[in-house]
């Protein structure tokens, strides 16, 4: 066992007896601690300052994917709520329960914000047109799922009312409708013109002309959309029957045994 004293009385002669006292305290504290014997410090795990940095970064990007997924939202219901005219960031950023400059660091202004609620909204849906029908599968049956699946995801939620918004409010902000037109109708028209060739080649559908006009085959959804938004509480519209009766006009008549 080390003996203190020895060590106390070295420091006595060398420094005042008052620091000498202070330091034999501290250092007998020590030794009771450690079961008589002094103890040194353990060494800590070493820590790679790189895969802290890199904890660091991720939360980082996930806490600012989450505050610009809350802004969108926020906008959604904005923009519904109020049109695009009288939408303010203001009150998105109260909605979204963050500062208004925190917008910013996303969005360049309330045009590039209403820009991303179709791009995530709407454009992935319009997508599906384009892609090919499943091996094997009918032309029909391709646009029956997408009629289905425009109902359910579209007509019948808060999507529609962006389209509804488009309409109403595209005359005024020009530049709103030109986006919608690339990014949504550009697309849909390319994909559905598609579907319809490929339907005439296979012979599915007999009017060879359709393939000049695909918004024929698109219309119905338009008014669905329309439909309950202005009328649904007085009529409500059977959308996935009337788009069923609609492609039985293109497509004939399906026949049942």
């Amino acid at each position: 066992m080390t003996d203190w004293s020895v060590i106390v009385e070295g420091m006595s002669g060398s420094r005042s007896d008052q620091a000498a006292r202070n330091f034999a305290r501290a250092t007998k504290s020590l030794v009771r601690r450690g079961g008589g014997k002094a103890v040194a410090a353990k060494p800590g795990k070493p820590v790679n300052p790189g895969k802290v940095e890199t904890a660091r970064s991720s939360n980082r990007a996930e806490r600012a994917a989450d505050r610009r997924q809350a802004i969108v939202d926020a906008a959604l219901d904005e923009f519904i709520d109020r049109g695009y005219a009288a939408a303010r960031l203001d009150d998105v950023a109260r909605r979204a329960g963050v500062a208004k400059g925190t917008i910013y660091l996303h969005f360049k202004d309330k045009q590039a914000l209403f820009e991303e609620l179709v791009r995530t909204a709407l454009v992935p849906l319009i997508g599906r047109v384009a892609a090919p029908p499943v091996a094997g599968g009918s032309i029909r049956a391709a646009l029956e799922n997408f009629a289905e699946n425009f109902v359910k995801e579209v007509v019948m939620t808060r999507r529609a009312a962006i389209i509804r918004l488009i309409v109403a409010e595209g005359p005024r902000f020009p530049d709103i409708a030109d986006f919608y037109y690339r990014e949504v109708v550009s697309r849909g028209l390319a994909g559905m013109r598609a579907l319809i060739e490929l339907a005439i080649a296979r012979g599915e559908i007999k009017h060879q002309g359709l393939k000049d006009f695909p918004q024929i085959v698109v219309a119905p959804a338009m008014v669905a959309v329309i439909w309950q938004g202005l009328f649904g509480r007085h009529a409500p519209l059977d959308a996935t029957a009337m788009l069923r009766v609609h492609l039985d006009m293109i497509f004939g008549e399906r026949r049942t045994v």
